[in-house]
C-alpha cells in the first residue's frame, strides 16, 4: 500500500500540474484534508472490471462495505447545476469525521466512493449554462468534500435530439475542463450515455462516438446505459433485453448500438460497461433479470469484454443482485471456480449474433491515453499471483522461461513502445505475465506514482 509520504508526493504533483490558477480554491482545499482523508484518497484509476451502482433514492445511513459487497464503484447521485441533491447532499451534510469512516471503511473494502453529476433533472446544454464553469464547480466540490471522482450521467436529451452538435460539443468542453481539475490517475471520470446516442449517421453532431474520438482518452470508463428511449416506448420495451441485442446485433430503430457495435465503430470494449437498470420500476424499457443478464456478461467476457456492469439504483437492489450477475464470470463465493481471462477482441465485428472472434495480438491505442496498469502471473503458476518487485524496463526483448514452470509455447516476450490491453500475456524475468488493463512503456512489476497502489503484498 503507498505510504502518506507517498500520498503527499502525488498530491504535491498535482499541485504543480493544477498551475498558478488553482492555487486558490482547489490547493487549499487539498491541503485543508486531514492526513487520514489524504492517506484513503490515493487517487488512482481502479482497473477493469468496473462494478457500479447508482444511489439516488434517499438512504440514511449509508450503506455499510458489506451491503454494497460485490461492487467496486459507489456513486452517490446527483450533483446538479444547483449543487448537491439526494444522497450528494447527504454526503455533503455529513461531518468530516463521519466522511472519513465512510472512507475508511469502503477503502478497506476496495470500493470507490465517486459522485453522478446531473441526472434526468438537469438539462445543462438547454439551459445555457457554461461547461467550463460547471466543470470548475464540480471539481471544487468533489476535492472539498473528498471524493474520488465523478460520474457524467448526461441526459439532455432535447439537446442531442435538436443536432447541430451542441450537445456534443459541450460534453467535450466539459470533459476537457473538469480534466485540468481532476486530473487523469488521481480522480475518477467516467460517462454514462444511453446506447442509442452511439449510433453512427443518426446525430448531425456525431453523437457520442464524437465525443469518445475528442475526449474519450480522457474518460476512464463509459457506463454505456442499454436502454431505449422513453419516447420509443413500448415500441423500444424489448430494445437491449435478449443477449445478441445487447451485445451484438440491436435493433433498427438503434442500428450499431450493441456493445460489441459500439466497440467496432471506436470505442475501446475495456471501456464499455454494461449499465441496466435494477428492477422494472427503476426504468420503463431495458429490464434483463439477473440470471439473463449473467447470462450475456459470460457470453461477452468469453469473447475479450471485461469492463464490468453498472446498475441502477440502491436500495432497490443490493449485493444479492450484483453477485448474481458476476455468477461464475466474477465469482464472490471462494469455493467457486472463475473462468479463464478473456482473450484480447479484434476490431472486426459480424453483424450475426454470433459473438465476434477473438485475437491474442496486442491492440494499438493512442499514447495520451496510457493508465496504471497491473500484471499478474495466472493462478496456475507458483509464483506469486501479485508482483510487487520493481523491475527495469528494457527495450530488448529477451526469450525467457517462467519460474512457476508454466507453459509459454506461442507467448512473446514484453517489448517496450508496444500497447497491451486487458489478458494480453507476456512474458518478462523469467515470469509470466497478464495484463489487467491497457499499457504501453509499462514494465511488468514497475512500480511509479500513479501506479503504485495497484501493487499489494
Amino acid at each position: 500500500m503507498m505510504s502518506l509520504s507517498s500520498v503527499v508526493i502525488v498530491i504535491s504533483l498535482a499541485f504543480s500540474m493544477f498551475g498558478s490558477a488553482l492555487a486558490d480554491p482547489l490547493a487549499d482545499k487539498l491541503r485543508s484534508l486531514s492526513p487520514g482523508a489524504r492517506d484513503i484518497l490515493k487517487r488512482t484509476t481502479p482497473a477493469a472490471p468496473h462494478f457500479v451502482v447508482y444511489n439516488d433514492a434517499w438512504t440514511s445511513p449509508l450503506p455499510t462495505a458489506s451491503q454494497l459487497q460485490g461492487y467496486n464503484v459507489y456513486a452517490l447521485s446527483f450533483w446538479l447545476i444547483s449543487g448537491p441533491a439526494d444522497m450528494a447532499m447527504g454526503w455533503q451534510e455529513l461531518t468530516s469525521d463521519q466522511r472519513t469512516s465512510y472512507l475508511q471503511e469502503y477503502n478497506a473494502a476496495g470500493i470507490s466512493l465517486i459522485v453522478s453529476a446531473f441526472g434526468s433533472t438537469d438539462t445543462p446544454t438547454s439551459s445555457g449554462v457554461d461547461p467550463t464553469t460547471v466543470a470548475d464547480n464540480l471539481a471544487s466540490w468533489v476535492v472539498q468534500y473528498g471524493l474520488q471522482g465523478v460520474d457524467v450521467d448526461y441526459e439532455d436529451f432535447n439537446a442531442f435530439d435538436g443536432g447541430g452538435g451542441s450537445a456534443e460539443t459541450w460534453l467535450v468542453n466539459f470533459t476537457q475542463q473538469i480534466r485540468t481539475q481532476l486530473p487523469q490517475g488521481e480522480y475518477i471520470l467516467s460517462h454514462a450515455p444511453v446506447a442509442p446516442w452511439f449510433s453512427p449517421n443518426m446525430w448531425s453532431g456525431g453523437g457520442y462516438l464524437a465525443v469518445n474520438e475528442a475526449v474519450g482518452s480522457l474518460i476512464d470508463w463509459v457506463s454505456c446505459s442499454l436502454t431505449a428511449y422513453e419516447s420509443f416506448v413500448p415500441e423500444g420495451a424489448s430494445e437491449y433485453t435478449s443477449c445478441s441485442g445487447l451485445l451484438t446485433t440491436s435493433s433498427s430503430t438503434w442500428p450499431e448500438t450493441a456493445l460489441f457495435q459500439i466497440a467496432s465503430n471506436g470505442v475501446y470494449l475495456d471501456k464499455l460497461v454494461i449499465g441496466k437498470p435494477g428492477t422494472t420500476s427503476d426504468a420503463n424499457n431495458g429490464y434483463m433479470d439477473t440470471s439473463t443478464l449473467a447470462s450475456c456478461v459470460a457470453q461477452a467476457y468469453s469473447s475479450g469484454w471485461n469492463a464490468g456492469v453498472m446498475v441502477w439504483e440502491y436500495p432497490h437492489v443490493g449485493s444479492s443482485w450484483i453477485t448474481a450477475v458476476r455468477g461464475n464470470t466474477w465469482p464472490l463465493s471462494s469455493s467457486a471456480s472463475p473462468v479463464t481471462p478473456p482473450p484480447t477482441p479484434t476490431t472486426t465485428l459480424t453483424t450475426s449474433t454470433t459473438i465476434p472472434t477473438t485475437s491474442t495480438t496486442p491492440a494499438p491505442r493512442p499514447t495520451t491515453t496510457q493508465q496504471p496498469t497491473t500484471y499478474v502471473t495466472p493462478a496456475s503458476s507458483t509464483t506469486s499471483l501479485i508482483s510487487t518487485t520493481p523491475t527495469t524496463s528494457s527495450s530488448t526483448p529477451t526469450t525467457t522461461t517462467p519460474s512457476g514452470g508454466v507453459s509459454c509455447t506461442g507467448i512473446a516476450a514484453w517489448v517496450d513502445n508496444v500497447a497491451y490491453v486487458s489478458g494480453n500475456q507476456v512474458t518478462y524475468n523469467g515470469d509470466l505475465w497478464v495484463a489487467s488493463q491497457w499499457n504501453e512503456d509499462e514494465a511488468p512489476g514497475g512500480v511509479s506514482l500513479v501506479s503504485r497502489s495497484f501493487f499489494e503484498d
